[in-house]
């Protein structure tokens, strides 16, 4: 059902500079990483993070212990741009956690890097966290007023100074009380001088798995957690399990041991996962990604087939859903558009402005196989529709007859507060127009998208999932209907006790 939604709406804002947001892409919230009992776990977490750096560009860090001391060091832009060997060098320790951000809660600044440590009457704890934090008010406050200092915007911090003003017994019992607080999308790796702690909010918004790589001549294994399984093949971790929602995973000395923090909550994972967000090569919600985008395209060519001489993904993130819908109609697959992946998040135009310049630096039509064919284009989504008519003019003015623009998910109509950074529904073109209005904005002969019915039964079928059923997936975006009760950055959620 719809829930009371009390959000402020969004001062409008001017058009975003579409050089700035030259695919527009739904940005993803955050990558983390977590390495336990390794020489080099340092070295290990910047491997995992350049797997997880889809996950965000705007800042990377890695927090190191040897049992001892804790080393920090984080910084703005790229992975291999902030860590090089030298500075790897400066992190010792046989454990580290790790994390790349691109900004949702807080100000996108070297300030907010993660990830973020206090040093408290519990001691030294640091955080990585994925997601979104949406009663962070009322627990920012009733924090302050105990006498808690906030080094930070960032809503993370939020979880460290909720810990770190537990009364619980032990450590892991006020970990379990701070993050029965707090509301929202939270998939976090904690690490103290010599633990390491892993966790899932109870909806299980975001994903975050477990691996782990045997120790060689008898020596203990190095157990590995990542927000994608990705992460995981580069070291050569074998994939273990997922991290469950509402549970916490500690790993020490003693082993891991788990403990459940919250029971009884509808999972509600995030479908953009599977439609955008994650590699294809990932195992998502214990679901192969590239299973799910390929059953996507096949889906779409059942609900929406049209007569066409060529199948084009829209790079990279229409690839897969390309292929399937090829396989599906029997209509030809080609890249037809060619993408430049050296290019930047801004660069130096020409002193006379070229109409659609930004999205030309980025994507080129192939004249020799789209001159005089009928073109199905494939893309993952359309947020506010102005890349989606560069592009279809683009391919138009490279010799196609005709255009057929294909969506392998449902039209987006509303924002998400989970962790991903969403327009307001005054910038989201679904929201506002009818898709025969949103064909005549982006100039198709034709334009459909996926069903919501197909989608979930594109990431629910074939390969099974742990437990996943199509009512387990948040699908807010498409439908307005939100997984918890009430939803506000500003307004603030009375915190539940933690019994």
């Amino acid at each position: 059902m719809n829930r009371d939604l009390l959000h402020e709406p969004c001062v409008p804002c001017t058009e975003p500079d579409e050089d700035e947001t030259p695919f527009d892409k739904l940005r993803e919230h955050c990558g983390v990483m977590a390495v336990y009992n390794h020489p080099d776990a340092a070295r290990l977490t910047y491997w995992g993070l350049y797997a997880l750096q889809h996950r965000g560009q705007e800042s990377g860090g890695i927090a190191s212990a040897d049992g001892e001391h804790v080393h920090d060091i984080k910084g703005m832009g790229l992975v291999s741009e902030i860590f090089t060997d030298d500075v790897l060098q400066k992190l010792p320790g046989h454990l580290a956690i790790g994390h790349t951000r691109y900004s949702t809660t807080g100000d996108s600044a070297l300030l907010n890097a993660q990830p973020i440590s206090v040093d408290s009457t519990k001691g030294l704890i640091a955080i990585a966290h994925n997601g979104n934090l949406i009663n962070l008010g009322t627990a920012k406050a009733r924090l302050e007023r105990d006498g808690a200092i906030f080094q930070t915007t960032s809503d993370s911090e939020i979880i460290i100074q909720l810990i770190a003003h537990s009364r619980g017994s032990t450590l892991i019992d006020c970990m379990a009380g701070a993050l029965s607080q707090v509301e929202g999308a939270f998939s976090i790796v904690m690490m103290t001088r010599n633990r390491i702690f892993a966790a899932r909010d109870p909806h299980g918004f975001r994903p975050l798995c477990m691996g782990r790589v045997r120790g060689e001549n008898g020596a203990p294994d190095t157990f590995v957690f990542a927000s994608e399984t990705c992460a995981l093949d580069l070291l050569h971790a074998r994939y273990e399990r997922d991290v469950e929602p509402g549970e916490l995973v500690m790993v020490s000395e003693d082993g891991v041991t788990s403990c459940i923090f919250a029971r009884g909550t509808p999972q509600a994972s995030c479908i953009f996962e599977h439609v955008y967000f994650a590699r294809p090569d990932s195992r998502v919600y214990g679901r192969w990604v590239q299973k799910s985008r390929e059953e996507m395209g096949r889906q779409l060519a059942r609900e929406s087939a049209v007569p066409a001489d060529l199948v084009v993904p829209v790079p990279d993130s229409g690839v897969t859903a390309a292929l399937g819908y090829a396989a599906e109609s029997g209509i030809p697959f080609n890249f037809g558009l060619i993408r430049n992946h050296y290019v930047g998040r801004t660069f130096i135009e020409p002193t006379q402005r070229v109409r659609d310049f930004g999205v030309r630096m980025k994507l080129n039509p192939s004249r020799a196989l789209l001159e005089g064919k009928r073109v199905i284009l494939i893309d993952d989504s359309i947020i506010r529709g102005t890349t989606s008519r560069k592009i279809v003019r683009m391919v138009r003015a490279a010799g196609a007859t005709e255009v057929h623009l294909r969506i392998s998910c449902p039209p987006t109509i509303s924002p998400c507060f989970y962790g991903v950074d969403t327009p307001d529904k005054e910038h989201l073109i679904a929201a506002n127009k009818s898709i025969e209005e949103i064909r005549q904005f982006i100039e198709a002969d034709s334009l459909a998208y996926l069903s919501l019915i197909g989608l979930t039964h594109s990431c629910t079928t074939g390969e099974p999932a742990h437990g996943l059923s199509p009512g387990s997936f948040c699908t807010a975006c498409y439908t307005g209907d939100y997984p918890t009760q009430r939803i506000d950055v500003q307004y603030i959620l009375p915190a539940r006790t933690y019994a």
